[in-house]
């Protein structure tokens, strides 16, 4: 979703168009840490300097110095709204939109509206709608909320969050400022009655404010500001085309070669990157055309990655030609503060004949960027051959002639020092070899003119005449010509397995690259967003978009080819139907073109995943519909069968006036059939509040409930007989405060859970019903100690229609326990299956404590 909606077609036509309003998020950790107070000082400087100010929802909990905070402030009056029987107070998102403020207070961004009250089920797409007007927004929100991060809560404190925004809203907001308090000053203001009333304090530092908590939540705020803060710098250096490394976090770039010594750079990368805090460890593969791409070892790549996930970190590979300036480049883009690179393989003499490394390289083109140079127990331990490389840049252009002129000089003034040792076909032998060398360096043509200067040198001071271009023995003449050919030939033989060698690179680089992204999607670990991040680092370029439709590319412009831009070049390239990938950025080579058309086409079939996933998702509630449907048929077919079978049989036995019955078997009689009906009666009950649940039809009416006066007509539905099954030992009722609950419907609710747990308990073993208070909710546990339910069925248990473990399947629908979880969730409670110690199941039902509602406020 977007602050900026469709363009009205007036708009188009050329009217003014509005822009839209901006956001102020002022984030909390937990509740208390003063999000609204700060909300309230930030109209009244807003209203000092002149702005029209208005609080459309401010909610004060009932604290004074909160409550004090309102005065002067214009209030929007609120709409009160009727559910289940109860009056709530909501935002007026009418009144507000026609009262046109310039700024609106709207608190708990999170919260959920009254059904059927409003045009959205979410406070924050009312937000976004106001937005869309023009209002700018000042709003709360607690880190809880965030709902990238409500899984994580939920395992720190134990409590579910229901209410969630989604962090991409939060993420566009203008800006977001952090609420912050330290834990024992928010548990001081707990203590003092500052947060919460009297009752639920104790419960509170108990539970959800416990130290623990507090720092994790603490922690997760701050990670998540600062990850925020980290994209809006990106963002700005992006746009002012900012290069320089800004050292406001460290973030740490370890270079991968594949090679042995990369466990050891990643370990060494990860210690710095921990010396402070908010470090972060990214390490880099550079996917190559040169020689040092062969020999590349997939699985030590695959292990080092894995080590660097362990780790914390993340793993990148991207693709570059020149090493040393792909890893600069990468690092700056990322604004890393510290490189770690491994020293060289190469020994002595291979870097005395092919030239500073890597390394060298590298700190030469950092700049503003520490480099590591790590020791390791591979160094100097590469390959003897020179192997550094195997392209033609500038360098080696001009390094070729030069060493075809010198290298068959320095021969000769070698051979000459020791002339008489060796004959003319050692000689030549030699020069072939000089020659040789002259081809891995520069090329063909290179070799050529070694070659031909060897020949003039072995003719001038080798062959007789001495000192002479002239040749008067043929075997010399043969012996020359024969050489040329040679050196030639091996020459235009080395340049061309220099060729095929930088092509079989190239594909070898293409592979990788191919091969690491494909099993990051094997894995799951790529969604699109994150897979247009790695089509961006991957390729260097600025940004990187996932459009249903290619840009303006001007006429006679096929996909493919650069788009014309104003800010800049793009490019686009098909991804499936209607997508198309929009590269802006540098310019790319055709070699690179392949590979992103591969990565194109990975693009594509994520979005046809997304897009047959989402018609999986419409198709699911049909098919459960459907199931739903058959097992309700199947059921009725039997279950309401056989109690209609029996009474209709007494009823009719009554009738027969053939047989005359006695007073005892005429009671009998008229007694089974009223059990009979009664059966009847309550499966009919159960499938309509079941119907009602699902349509969400059901009508509450919450109050504060005990739970002596629900448990014994609970209990005396079942009509157990004494003697025929397990007792039912009631204990620590008195001892637990009222609920907010439906009386009949948490009567409801008591009966199916203690009549399953009767009807799967041993004879011999009582079943067991207790309750306590905790953190302002009474748990109810109706223990038995039969067979149980396996963890695994535990869900499929509360799903219509379902008798697992059923001893007796005439006994009823299967409705007991998923009417009882749904009209469980009805009142805002929770119903969760336990084993037993010792063995057996226990249902644990928890509901709130009955606390005193509030004007428009449950």
């Amino acid at each position: 979703m977007a602050f900026t909606h469709e363009a009205a077609p007036e708009a188009k036509a050329g009217r003014s168009v509005v822009p839209p309003g901006r956001l102020k998020v002022f984030l909390g950790a937990a509740p208390g840490v003063g999000k609204t107070y700060r909300m309230l000082d930030e109209a009244h400087r807003r209203a000092a300097r002149g702005a029209d100010v208005v609080a459309g929802f401010v909610e004060c909990h009932r604290r004074r110095h909160t409550e004090a905070k309102l005065d002067g402030l214009e209030t929007l009056p609120l709409a009160a709204r009727e559910y289940r029987g109860g009056r709530y107070a909501e935002l007026d998102g009418e009144a507000l939109l026609a009262r046109r403020p310039q700024v609106v207070l709207i608190d708990e961004l999170a919260h959920t509206n009254v059904p059927g009250g409003g045009r959205h089920p979410k406070r924050w797409q009312d937000v976004e709608d106001i937005l869309a007007v023009g209002i700018d927004v000042v709003t709360t929100l607690n880190i809880q909320h965030l709902e990238s991060l409500s899984d994580v809560v939920e395992k720190i404190t134990g409590v579910p969050q229901r209410e969630t925004v989604p962090d991409e809203f939060v993420r566009r907001a203008h800006e977001i400022e952090l609420v912050d308090i330290p834990p024992e000053g928010l548990r001081r203001r707990m203590a003092h009655g500052n947060i919460y009333p009297p009752e639920r304090i104790d419960a509170s530092l108990a539970n959800y404010f416990r130290p623990g908590n507090l720092i994790a939540l603490r922690e997760l705020a701050l990670l998540w500001l600062a990850g925020r803060v980290d994209e809006a710098l990106h963002k700005y250096r992006t746009e002012h085309g900012i290069g320089d490394v800004w050292e406001t976090r460290e973030r740490v770039v370890v270079a991968l070669t594949g090679g042995p010594e990369g466990e050891t750079l990643i370990r060494r990368a990860a210690r710095i990157a921990s010396r402070s805090a908010g470090g972060e460890l990214l390490a880099v593969h550079v996917a190559r055309s040169d020689g040092l791409a062969v020999g590349v070892s997939h699985a030590a790549l695959a292990g080092q990655r894995a080590l660097v996930e362990g780790l914390g970190g993340s793993y990148h590979s991207v693709v570059g030609d020149e090493v040393p300036t792909a890893l600069v480049d990468f690092a700056m883009a990322e604004n890393a503060t510290q490189l770690v690179l491994g020293t060289s393989r190469r020994r002595r003499l291979e870097r005395f004949l092919t030239g500073r490394g890597i390394g060298d390289t590298v700190v030469a083109l950092s700049e503003d960027i520490d480099v590591h140079m790590v020791t390791h127990e591979r160094a100097g331990h590469g390959r003897l051959l020179p192997s550094r490389r195997r392209t033609l840049p500038t360098s080696r252009l001009i390094a070729g002639p030069v060493a075809a002129l010198l290298l068959p000089l320095l021969l000769t003034l070698t051979l000459d020092r020791v002339r008489g040792t060796l004959n003319l076909t050692s000689e030549a032998l030699l020069f072939l070899v000089a020659v040789v060398g002259v081809a891995c360096i520069g090329g063909v043509v290179s070799a050529l003119i070694a070659a031909l200067t060897a020949a003039l040198l072995l003719n001038y001071w080798f062959m007789a005449p001495v000192g002479e271009f002239t040749m008067s023995d043929p075997d010399s003449v043969l012996a020359l010509v024969v050489f040329a050919v040679v050196a030639a030939t091996v020459a235009a033989a080395a340049d061309r397995s220099l060729r095929l060698s930088r092509r079989a690179a190239r594909a070898t680089a293409e592979a990788e690259t191919m091969s690491s992204l494909a099993g990051s999607i094997i894995r799951g670990d790529q969604t699109i967003p994150a897979l247009l991040e790695r089509t961006r680092e991957t390729f260097g370029m600025d940004t990187v978009e996932l459009t249903p439709e290619p840009p303006d590319m001007g006429p006679g412009t096929e996909i493919g080819r650069p788009a014309r831009r104003e800010a800049g070049p793009a490019l686009a390239v098909a991804a499936g139907h209607e997508a198309f990938l929009v590269l802006r950025g540098r310019t790319l080579p055709s070699s690179e073109r392949r590979v992103l058309a591969a990565f194109a086409a990975h693009v594509g079939a994520a979005v046809e995943r997304a897009r047959l996933a989402e018609a999986a998702a419409e198709v699911e509630p049909i098919k459960a519909a459907d199931r739903l449907r058959t097992a309700l048929l199947r059921a009725v077919s039997h279950d309401l069968r056989t109690p209609l079978a029996g009474a209709l049989a007494s009823v009719s036995s009554l009738r027969n006036q053939e047989v005359e019955f006695s007073a005892e078997d005429r009671a009998e009689l008229l007694e089974s059939a009223e059990l009979s009906l009664n059966r009847l009666n309550r499966l009919v009950e159960n499938l309509l509040d079941l119907s009602r649940l699902q349509a969400g039809a059901l009508t509450l009416d919450l109050r504060a409930t005990t739970l002596e006066e629900v448990l014994p007509a609970a209990l005396e539905s079942l009509d157990l007989t004494p003697g025929s099954g397990p007792a039912i030992d009631v204990q620590n009722l008195e001892s637990v405060p009222a609920l907010q609950a439906d009386p009949p419907l948490l009567e409801r609710v008591l009966a199916n859970l203690v009549g399953n747990a009767v009807r799967h308990a041993p004879a011999d073993r009582p079943v067991l019903v207790t309750a306590s208070a905790l953190a302002g909710r009474v748990d109810i546990r109706i223990a038995d100690r039969g067979p149980g339910i396996a963890t695994d069925d535990r869900e499929r248990a509360f799903e219509p229609f379902q008798r697992l473990g059923d001893r007796d399947n005439t006994a009823g629908l299967g409705l007991g326990l998923a009417l009882a979880r749904g009209l469980t969730e009805a009142m805002d409670g929770t119903l969760t299956p336990e084993d037993t110690p010792g063995g057996g199941l226990t249902m644990v039902l928890s509901l709130p404590v009955a606390t005193v509602v509030t004007a428009g406020r449950s």
